[in-house]
């Protein structure tokens, strides 16, 4: 029995009717790009997370790059952003202008912490964009009490992460900006591309809704320079249609994350995700830590079964990054990390019996 990593036809499967007239419903009325399904959207996020300003735009990695625009930063100020992370969060950096400056992270969470920004804090140091990876967010109050002490703007990327919770806020809503991918397999996953940013400052909300247009509210009128960055509207019904299940799917993730975390109690070679404190954890991804991964994932591989390394190479170490001068062994636990790590399958509509498969062939292996 194979076992995927991602199943996507069955989600849409439990709610085909749903999906379908949505789709429909914009094909009849032709009008696709923003338009009254994106304002449905904007507003129904809004809400579920708390925030009063939603923002949709074409990407979640333009909703970094936008995010970053709409702050009053200048040429070569710096961003601290986590190595360990998807490449968009440092290359929005770079593609606004701006100079990325990578930390190091907890080697439980996986995330970067107020004392590893600490670390790498210079005179120049203007924003951080705190990830809040694989759907459990990084620790805010010591950050945003950084951010207050040395003037800093924080910038949420939560595009694993909609829907976790700490201490009852919501991934995106505590800094200045917190930005979203709907990307499809994220845990609220359109039919394409897709972002979004939320906001409760009503200065950054009115620059973000010009820049995602060109950088203006009405047409052939540019008071800065933008971005072409507006979401579809047929993602948007899609998104719409699915937001009010996400509960539930993240309900049954975090059940199989239970179960993967019993199963592998007491596997010395086998270390589970830590839900740090306060944190409701969403499980975008359920990320291993591991001995002999390289050979773990060549097993699982043979055997059918669905897995993937998030991330195998650090980002300050890709070579697009070498003008910035860094070496290898100046971020431990992240080049750590790197060569341990191991995603295996917790979507949402997984069955028992293939978790139970998957848990059986890695038991199997450290055998």
């Amino acid at each position: 029995m194979s076992v995927p990593l991602l199943d996507l036809q069955r989600q849409y499967s439990t709610i085909k009717p749903e999906i379908d007239d949505a789709v429909t419903r914009v094909i009849t009325s032709q009008r696709f790009i923003l338009g009254p399904e994106v304002d449905t959207l904007e507003r129904a996020v809004a809400d579920y997370v708390g925030s009063k300003h939603a923002i949709g735009c074409a990407s979640g990695t333009d909703a970094l790059l936008l995010g970053l625009k709409a702050l009053p930063l200048r040429a070569g100020d710096e961003v601290v952003v986590p190595s360990f992370t998807f490449f968009a969060t440092a290359g929005a950096v770079w593609n606004a202008g701006f100079k990325p400056v990578f930390a190091d992270m907890d080697p439980d969470s996986f995330n970067m912490g107020a004392e590893h920004v600490r670390a790498v804090l210079t005179p120049r140091t203007r924003a951080v964009i705190v990830v809040h990876l694989y759907g459990q967010m990084a620790p805010m109050q010591a950050l945003l009490e950084l951010a207050q002490e040395r003037d800093l703007y924080i910038i949420e990327d939560a595009a694993q992460s909609l829907g976790a919770r700490q201490n009852d806020r919501h991934a995106g809503t505590l800094g200045q900006l917190g930005c979203y991918s709907f990307f499809p397999s994220k845990n609220l996953g359109g039919f394409g591309d897709g972002g979004l940013i939320v906001t409760d400052d009503d200065q950054l909300a009115e620059r973000l809704y010009k820049l995602r247009v060109h950088g203006g509210r009405q047409m052939y009128h540019h008071e800065m320079v933008g971005l072409n960055s507006r979401l579809d509207a047929l993602q948007a019904a899609v998104l719409a249609a699915k937001l009010p299940h996400l509960e539930g799917w993240t309900a049954a993730r975090r059940a199989h994350a239970r179960a993967y975390e019993q199963a592998f109690a007491g596997h010395a070679q086998v270390k589970t995700p830590v839900t740090e404190a306060g944190n409701h954890h969403v499980f975008n991804q359920y990320t291993l830590r591991v001995e002999r991964r390289d050979q773990l994932k060549a097993r699982l591989d043979a055997a059918g079964i669905g897995n993937a390394i998030y991330y195998p190479k650090p980002l300050h170490l890709q070579q697009c990054f070498e003008p910035l001068g860094y070496q290898g062994g100046e971020l431990p636990h992240t080049e750590q990390a790197v060569n341990e790590v191991i995603s295996i399958p917790v979507f949402p509509e997984l069955r028992n019996e293939e978790r139970d498969r998957v848990v059986a062939e890695i038991q199997s292996f450290y055998k």
